[in-house]
Order: structure tokens, then sequence, then C-alpha cells
């Protein structure tokens, strides 16, 4: 169902896949939105390395929310801040596609579980962790992307 990488020899491995994934600090979610236009939405989010799924995070209403209830079908893209080889002036960057199906997580003790991963990856301490979720945890939608299919690669910007 998915296709195979074009140019395979810069295909990256599964591992350093997940690793992108999961130093990354944003980005973008590409839903099917209004009159079926494609809708994307820069995000930051938390990769769960244990159950190999990826978790956002927003309001319980909107285009994102309205789009997902549709057509659960979405993909996300992820890339590293890059590096130069001496005596380049174009970057070499690992992008990484994520295929899956994503949907509303209901499970009160879940979600707060999710939000906290979330919030340790983005908030500089523990007490603004605490913070945060004491003020806007329970105003949040938890939003769960089962990965269907990943592919990486590594790509020179010239």
């Amino acid at each position: 169902m998915f296709r195979k990488m074009r140019r395979s020899k810069q295909e990256l491995p599964e591992e350093v896949c997940r690793e992108v994934l999961k130093e990354g600090k944003r980005g973008v979610l590409a839903v099917l939105g209004d009159g079926e236009y494609p809708y994307t939405v820069p995000i930051n989010y938390y990769y769960c390395e244990e159950n190999n799924k990826i978790y956002f995070h927003g309001a319980r209403e909107g285009h994102k929310i309205d789009a997902i209830s549709k057509h659960d079908k979405v993909s996300f893209c992820v890339y590293d801040e890059g590096y130069l080889k001496d005596g380049d002036w174009a970057l070499y960057i690992k992008s990484i596609i994520v295929f899956g199906r994503l949907h509303l997580s209901n499970d009160k003790e879940h979600n707060l579980a999710a939000l906290r991963k979330l919030a340790e990856k983005y908030y500089p301490t523990p007490d603004s962790v605490d913070e945060i979720m004491k003020k806007e945890a329970h105003l949040a939608q938890v939003l769960e992307l089962d990965i269907e299919h990943m592919s990486g690669k590594l790509v020179h910007e010239c």
C-alpha cells in the first residue's frame, strides 16, 4: 500500500527514523480538510517508543478535529536541524514521514500521562510542568497517531 522510496540510497534505517522522531521538537501534521483540500498545521508532539505512537494535544474543536472525525488517515513530517560538511553551504537534513490513523483519546488517565510527557519535553522545569498540568490539562484534547508506515531519508538541500 505504501510506496517504496524512489531514491533508496538516501533511505534511513528505522532506528534512525525513531531517533529523529524522539528528538524532534515540531512537525507538520497533514489531514484531509474542508472541501478535501489538504490542511497542514505545524505542531509539537511526543513520540512514545514503547507503543510506537505519536501524541499531540490541542483544542477540543476546530479544523483539525473536524477533519479527523471525517477522515482519520494523516501524514506527519519531522526533520532535524541538519548539519554542514566542511566546505559545503547546503545542509544535510534527516526527514521522516509517518503515515497512520489519528484519533481522539478519551481515556482520562492515559491522556494525563500523555500530556505530562508532552509537557516534560517542552517545559524547562518539573515545577513548570506541574503548574501547566494543574492549569490547562483539563482543557486539552489528546490525539493519538497509530503509525502504519514510516520512512526517512537524508537529503542534501542543494
